[in-house]
């Protein structure tokens, strides 16, 4: 392996800060948790794994296959990581009294059906495969990862979040409760937004 455990540890903590960040996944299983508990809820979370290792395992070879071809690509890609959390952070404390809305088409009932909204609701988005393009590059030095490399990764981008989202599930009425108080969403959001910042400058720095 080329990559330190130093940068794998990093990674992990990139990967928990935006765990935080609510998007399209925290609206998918608080919706299903909600309606159905923690059973209907950790399918999703399940399904949800399947892009986890999709969309970083499509990003390394095309960012590979991008530097192979341009070599100062990995400097732009790494101040494109910057940016991005960056701005994550900043539109997160802008917007952070902001609700999330429940999704009916995402709590049908079963543990198939729940499978498959967590499939839909991490393939639906092609932004993904963008945004670890644009944030591994400022973790990894993707020239000279190996294939055990990448498969170091891949596990990362998907152990971390299924954790995150098997917690949450389990943890779903007091989320609720959570939710329901717009004084502690602003808080939430705000750390998780500084949080994010926070990544983003140390990238930029490192």
């Amino acid at each position: 392996m080329t990559v330190s455990a130093y940068e794998l540890l990093f990674y992990a903590g990139g990967l928990f800060v935006l765990f935080l960040t609510p998007g399209p996944v925290w609206v998918a299983l608080l919706a299903r948790a909600m309606s159905g508990g923690f059973h209907a809820a950790w399918p999703l979370a399940l399904g949800v794994v399947v892009g986890d290792v999709i969309w970083p395992l499509v990003a390394i070879l095309g960012v590979t296959w991008l530097v192979d071809q341009v070599s100062w690509f990995m400097d732009v890609l790494r101040w494109v990581a910057v940016v991005m959390f960056v701005g994550m952070g900043v539109l997160l404390i802008r917007n952070a009294d902001k609700q999330l809305s429940e999704n009916s088409r995402l709590t049908r009932p079963g543990m198939w059906a729940g499978f498959m909204a967590g499939v839909a609701v991490i393939l639906a988005n092609p932004k993904a495969v963008l945004f670890y393009m644009g944030v591994l590059p400022g973790f990894f030095d993707l020239t000279q990862v190996t294939w055990l490399d990448i498969a170091a990764i891949m596990f990362l981008s998907m152990l971390v979040p299924l954790v995150g989202n098997l917690v949450l599930a389990l943890s779903v009425d007091r989320v609720r409760g959570l939710l329901k108080s717009p004084g502690a969403l602003r808080r939430m959001n705000v750390i998780a937004g500084w949080l994010l910042i926070g990544v983003g400058v140390v990238i930029g720095v490192s």
